[in-house]
């Protein structure tokens, strides 16, 4: 369908990308991956037409349609549901659009008093209306009725407006309105951020069924698994390709790895063998043409690199944990609510040291304000929250905690004004260890990006010893090898940790327990997301058995009833 071929992409800043080539297949779905500034939003803008590579071309079968899913998707809060999906064809909304235009004016004072301009309007109608059928305009609104059930709206919900919903929603509008233009390849720009579980499995599940040909940058790993059938990784301004999902890719690099280092070692000894040949008989009056040979033959000897493990990213640990007592965390008969929102209604939870739990839960379910609530940031309408007595030091992380950062100062002054005793030398390790090296220490904070941005915040975090961390969506803006990291810092955490996260793969390698936001209840399961996610088939197949005998039930109730009244006409 597509094929990069040597692009090489320079910006005023430095060089992105350089010599990458891979191809997008028919029916493929492609995940590009790699660390935040490695060039994966660039190859798609470049692909989309967005951008210009500096050097080398797109190499397309045909002219295939592309369309791009953004970060920030396109949607217009005041339209219907219904119009915003009928957007995808322009020339038939444009029509729509006129049409009730000149229909309201139908309606208007002037055309009920002047007959000459209602008629006007009415021939004005007409030519609308001659011009949607002829561009087969009615097949288009079947088409979006067709749709509307598949990415979840009935047809009243198709009469509200596009800001009546979520970002969730909306991005479902988003992407409705891009498949039914049609396209030959789908690109998607971390279609998973800021969505909840529940809508990035659907995402997940729909986009299985579409035959369409995709290329999805995305850090969800768990998303990457279940939907792509390659992975291209970009790493240092190059790219290469890998068949399979992330998992398959991860085991495949593996692999790669250990060949070349193999491979490297085998031919360092062979060297080093060559060599002391050459210099032990390079003067010998004997073999000294047959060390000469070799000297050349060694010369032209095509040199295997030492195999790199991957990228550095960061590489941190948290500060042991200050002994505490046992009485961690305890909720009882907690009540909140947003006017007519309820959030939690008489919940209860109790907090164990060394416990990780997980929160779940849909958007809006309450599980940031449960944090806030916790920090004492918020009041709960009813009930307590207590935090243990002995020793208890907490540290949070708010959702958007680096975006409260003072832009104005430098990377290191952000950090020595929390720690003005540590000295230069200990804050420069302290935030080489987050991946911030060399001359980005001196940046201000408003110069370097996102995922930088998110390190410093946990840097911040972390250079004071706590027992009890609260950390709401604290994987934003990372990149995998920086998720990889907090993983392993969590993993060997000895203090009690509260975690907020949409990210399935993150949960299952931090988590110990699980809770559940539910019907404004805290449902607290006894194991990691493995056991929460068997113990939900479990829960799911016992409601629809209890449905079954429900059913059959109400279907022996009837039958019974209707026995009756036939024995009751028959004594008549």
């Amino acid at each position: 369908m597509l094929r990069l071929e040597k692009i090489s992409k320079i910006y005023p800043t430095g060089e992105v990308l350089k010599d990458v080539s891979w191809e997008i297949r028919n029916g493929e779905r492609i995940g590009l991956v790699g660390v935040n500034g490695a060039g994966k939003s660039t190859q798609l803008k470049i692909i989309a037409g967005l951008e210009e590579a500096t050097d080398g071309s797109l190499i397309s079968e045909g002219d295939p349609s592309i369309a791009y899913l953004k970060q920030e998707f396109d949607v217009d809060l005041s339209r219907t549901v219904r119009e915003e999906l009928f957007v995808a064809f322009k020339e038939a909304s444009d029509l729509l659009h006129s049409q009730k235009l000149v229909q309201e004016n139908m309606e208007s004072e002037l055309a009920s008093k002047d007959l000459d301009y209602l008629d006007l309007l009415i021939k004005e109608l007409s030519v609308i209306q001659s011009k949607f059928e002829s561009i087969n305009g009615y097949d288009l609104e079947s088409k979006v009725e067709k749709l509307l059930p598949t990415i979840g709206f009935n047809q009243n919900e198709a009469d509200r407006l596009v800001g009546d919903f979520s970002g969730g929603w909306q991005m479902r509008i988003a992407l409705g309105k891009i498949l039914l233009q049609s396209p030959d390849l789908l690109l998607l720009d971390e279609p998973t951020n800021h969505l909840d579980l529940e809508t990035i499995e659907w995402l997940e599940n729909y986009l299985l069924n579409q035959k369409v040909a995709m290329v999805i940058v995305s850090h969800d790993r768990s998303f990457l698994d279940k939907v792509c059938t390659r992975i291209v990784n970009t790493e240092r301004g190059q790219s290469k390709s890998y068949l399979g999902n992330y998992t398959s890719y991860l085991q495949q690099r593996d692999f790669e790895l250990e060949s070349t280092k193999v491979a490297y070692e085998k031919q360092q000894k062979d060297i080093q063998v060559q060599k002391a040949y050459i210099e032990r008989f390079r003067a010998s009056a004997t073999r000294s043409t047959q060390a000469k040979s070799r000297e050349k033959l060694l010369d032209k000897v095509e040199k295997i690199e030492a195999p790199e493990n991957n990228l550095k990213g960061p590489n941190f640990k948290f500060l042991e944990a200050p002994r505490a007592g046992r009485d961690i965390l305890n909720i009882k008969d907690l009540t909140h609510s947003y006017e007519d929102n309820i959030l939690f209604l008489g919940a209860f939870l109790e907090l164990e040291p060394g416990e990780r739990i997980a929160f779940l839960g849909p958007n809006g379910s309450g599980k940031s304000t449960l944090l806030r609530l916790i920090m004492g940031l918020e009041e709960p309408d009813e009930g307590s929250i207590t935090i243990g007595k002995y020793n208890i030091i907490p540290s949070y992380f708010e959702q958007n905690q680096a975006e409260a950062l003072e832009l104005e100062k430098t990377v290191i002054e952000t950090i020595s004004q929390s720690v003005p005793d540590w000295t230069q030398t200990e804050i420069r390790s302290l935030l080489g260890s987050f991946g911030l090296t060399n001359d980005s220490v001196f940046k201000e904070v408003s110069q370097i990006s996102g995922g930088e941005k998110a390190r410093l915040a946990l840097a911040l975090m972390i250079i004071k010893p706590s027992n009890l961390l609260i950390l709401d969506e604290p994987t934003n803006h990372l990149d995998i090898p920086s998720k990889q990291m907090l993983e392993q810092a969590l993993s060997n955490y000895n203090g009690t940790a509260l975690i907020v996260s949409h990210d399935r793969y993150f949960i299952s390698k931090v988590a110990n327990k699980i809770v559940e936001i539910r019907d404004g209840q805290l449902i607290k399961y006894q194991g990691d997301y493995k056991y929460y996610k068997e113990k939900k088939i479990e829960e799911a197949q016992e409601k629809e058995k209890e449905l079954q005998l429900a059913e059959r039930e109400r279907k022996r109730l009837a039958n019974r009833e209707k026995q009756r009244r036939k024995k009751k006409t028959k004594q008549k």
